[in-house]
C-alpha cells in the first residue's frame, strides 16, 4: 500500500487532497508530480475516501484510483491490491497459440451481471475447450451498464461488476479452473461524462477525435507521462490483477507520431514483465489496417505484438453462411474470398477495397508469419451489437449454418474467439445500450443510433433505444435455453469441436503452408484442407457431393439429419447446410 497520495498536474500552482476530515496541502516534486503523505492511522482494510482540488477546483477523483465505489463524479477509495490472498500459485500461464478464447460483457452474461455470478460459469466454458476468457472492458463509467468503451477512469473497476477484489477473486477463480484472463483495454479514447483527466494535466489532444471521444496526448509537449500513465496501467492488469493477456481497442484510432510507437513501447515492458514473472503475457491488437507489422517480431522491424484480429476472417464467413453483401461484405461476396484469407491471413493485403474506395491492406508474409496470430470470430460484440437490432447469426440462420460457422472458427487455421451464447445458438440479441444519467447526452445517443440507421435505409421504430433498459435487459443471455433440444444438440457440436482441438495435431498447425481450399462457387461447397484432416462444407440449400479421399469420419452437424448421405472412395454426398470433418482414424 503506497505511504503516499501523489498525482500528475504539471501546469497547476496548488494541489491539496481532500479527506473526510481534513485537507492536505500537496508538495511539488518538479517534475508535474504532486505529493502529500498519507495519515498514519488511515484504516487500509475498509480504505479511505480522498479526491484532488487543483488551484482549488474539485475535489476531483484520482486519474489512478483503483476504487470508485460512489461513482466516476465521487471521490476515490483507497485500495490494496496486495491484501487479496492469491490462490493460483500452480498457474504457470498459457500461450495463445493453440489456445481458444470466448468473449464475453459481465454486464449480460448472467442475470446478476457480476464477476462473482461470471465465475460460477467456468464449468461451461470448460466443457467447450475455452482456454482464455475475455472480458469487455471493465473500467468505471458513469451509469449502471454500458458496453465499458464509455470509460473515463482506467484505473478501477466498474462498481457494478464488483469493484477491484470482486476481479481479483474472477481471476483467482479463472486460474484455479485452468483458464486464462485476458483483458479489453481502451487506450485511444475517453468516454463522454466523467472525464476530469483536462483539469490535472495535458492528457488529451485537443486536435484529434476519434469520433468515439477525445484521443489521448500521445507525442505532443509533455506527452510522456501520459504514454507512462497507459503502460503503467496496462501492467497494473498483468502484474497487480494477475491477468494474462490485454487486447488493445481500436489501435488504428491512436494518434502516435513519435519514432517509437506507443504499441512498441507497450510491448518492450511487458515483455520485461514475462521475464521477471516467468509466464507468457499477450498482447492482441483490434487494428482496422491489415498491416502485419503489429504482429512482427520487433528484432525484424515490427511493434512485436502477440496477436492481431483480423475481420477479414468474419466477413468472409459471414457473407458465407448469410448471403448478405451490403457496405463491407460486398467484397467478399464469392466463397474464394474465404478461401483467400483461410489461406493468406487477409483478403485485402494491398488490394481494391469497395467500401473504403482504395486499396487497404498489406500482405502476410506466410513462409514465416503463424497462423495463429490472427485472432477470428464469426461473431464478437461489434459485428453483433453495432448491427441496427443486434441480431446474431441465430436470428436468421438453422443450426447446420451455425455449426458451419463454428467450424470453420473452430477448426481453420487461426486462434478463434467465441461470442458468448454462440455456442448454443442463444436467441437472445446483443444491442447497444447506454445508462447515461445526463439526460441530454441520453437523448444525444439516442437520436444519434437512430439518426444513423435510417440513413441507411432502416426504420427508426425498429431501433432499439439504447437508454431504454429494456434494450440492455433483452441483451442478458438466457442459461434456461440450454434445456431445449436444439439449443443442447449445438452445444454439444461446439464440444466435440473443443475436443478436436485438443486431440488432433493438425488443427492447431501453425503453418499457413499446411492450409489448402478448395471451393465451388456454383455448388456452393468449400473443402478445407488442414494436413491430413479435411473439413468439408455444403452452404447450399441441396445435397452436394464434395471430393475427399479421408478415411475417417470425426465429426459433423446438419441443420436436420445426418450431415453425410452417402460417400464412395473419392467423395461424400454432404446434406444441405452441413459441415462433416474427416481424418485419420483416433
Amino acid at each position: 500500500m503506497p505511504t503516499e497520495f501523489e498525482v500528475w498536474a504539471p501546469h497547476a500552482s496548488a494541489v491539496a487532497v481532500e479527506l473526510a476530515d481534513q485537507t492536505l496541502a500537496m508538495t511539488a516534486r518538479g517534475d508535474g508530480w504532486w505529493h502529500a503523505p498519507r495519515p498514519p492511522a488511515e484504516p487500509a482494510a475498509r480504505g479511505v475516501d480522498y479526491g484532488f482540488l487543483i488551484d482549488g477546483q474539485g475535489p476531483f477523483p484520482d486519474p489512478c484510483s483503483r476504487h470508485q465505489p460512489n461513482g466516476v463524479h465521487a471521490k476515490s477509495r483507497t485500495f490494496d491490491p496486495g491484501a487479496h490472498v492469491w490462490q493460483d500459485g500452480d498457474w504457470t500461464g498459457r500461450q495463445l497459440a493453440g489456445s481458444t478464447i470466448y468473449e464475453l460483457h459481465l454486464g449480460t452474461f448472467t442475470s446478476e451481471g457480476t464477476l462473482d455470478a461470471a465465475a460460477g460459469r467456468l464449468a461451461h466454458l470448460a466443457s467447450i475447450g475455452v482456454d482464455f476468457v475475455e472480458l469487455l472492458p471493465v473500467n468505471a463509467f458513469n451509469g449502471t451498464h454500458n458496453w465499458g468503451y464509455d470509460g473515463v477512469l482506467w484505473y478501477a473497476v466498474h462498481e457494478g461488476y464488483g469493484g477491484p477484489a470482486a476481479y481479483q477473486r474472477f481471476v483467482d477463480a479463472c486460474h484455479q479452473a485452468g483458464i486464462g484472463v485476458i483483458q479489453d483495454v481502451v487506450y485511444n479514447h475517453l468516454g463522454p461524462s466523467g472525464n476530469y483527466l483536462p483539469q490535472f494535466g495535458p492528457y488529451l489532444n485537443e486536435a484529434g477525435d476519434t469520433g468515439w471521444g477525445s484521443s489521448l496526448n500521445l507525442d505532443g509537449p509533455d506527452s510522456d507521462p501520459v504514454r507512462r500513465y497507459i503502460i503503467d496501467n496496462a501492467l497494473m492488469w498483468l502484474g497487480d490483477y494477475h491477468v494474462d493477456g490485454l487486447r488493445l481497442d481500436a489501435v488504428h484510432a491512436l494518434r502516435d507520431d513519435h519514432a517509437l510507437h506507443l504499441l512498441e513501447e507497450l510491448a518492450t515492458e511487458v515483455d520485461v514483465l514475462i521475464a521477471t514473472t516467468g509466464r507468457p503475457l499477450s498482447l492482441i491488437a483490434e487494428s482496422d489496417l491489415n498491416d502485419p507489422r503489429l504482429i512482427t517480431p520487433r528484432d525484424t522491424g515490427g511493434y512485436g505484438l502477440t496477436g492481431q484480429w483480423s475481420d477479414d476472417f468474419h466477413h468472409a464467413v459471414h457473407v458465407a453462411v448469410t448471403g448478405e453483401t451490403t457496405g463491407y461484405y460486398a467484397d467478399f461476396e464469392l466463397l474464394g474470398a474465404l478461401a483467400k484469407v483461410l489461406t493468406h491471413g487477409f483478403f485485402h493485403d494491398g488490394t481494391f477495397s469497395s467500401f473504403r474506395g482504395r486499396t487497404h491492406g498489406r500482405p502476410i508474409d506466410t513462409a514465416r508469419m503463424p497462423a495463429w496470430r490472427l485472432v477470428v470470430a464469426n461473431q464478437n460484440h461489434d459485428q453483433i451489437g453495432n448491427r441496427a437490432t443486434g441480431d446474431r447469426l441465430s436470428a436468421t440462420l438453422d443450426t447446420g449454418q451455425l455449426a458451419i460457422a463454428a467450424t470453420l472458427t473452430l477448426l481453420g487455421p487461426f486462434t478463434p474467439m467465441l461470442f458468448m451464447g454462440e455456442e448454443w445458438g442463444a436467441s437472445t440479441p446483443w444491442q447497444f445500450f447506454t445508462s447515461h444519467p445526463e439526460p441530454e447526452l441520453g437523448e444525444a445517443v439516442r437520436t444519434g443510433r437512430i439518426g444513423e440507421f435510417a440513413r441507411m435505409g432502416w426504420d427508426p421504430a425498429l431501433v432499439p433505444d439504447p437508454q431504454d433498459p429494456a434494450t440492455f435487459e433483452r441483451s442478458v443471455l438466457d442459461w434456461d435455453e440450454l434445456s431445449e433440444p436444439a439449443h443442447a444438440r449445438l452445444l454439444g457440436f461446439y464440444q466435440a469441436l473443443g475436443r478436436l482441438r485438443r486431440s488432433c495435431p493438425d488443427i492447431t498447425d501453425p503453418r499457413f503452408g499446411r492450409v489448402a481450399v478448395d471451393v465451388d462457387e456454383n455448388e456452393r461447397w468449400l473443402r478445407l484442407r488442414r494436413g491430413d484432416t479435411e473439413i468439408l462444407v455444403n452452404l447450399g440449400t441441396e445435397p452436394r457431393e464434395v471430393p475427399t479421399d479421408a478415411p475417417a469420419l470425426l465429426a459433423s452437424f446438419a441443420a436436420t439429419g445426418d450431415a453425410v448421405q452417402g460417400r464412395t472412395p473419392t467423395a461424400v454426398l454432404l446434406a444441405p447446410h452441413s459441415v462433416a470433418v474427416f481424418g485419420a482414424p483416433e
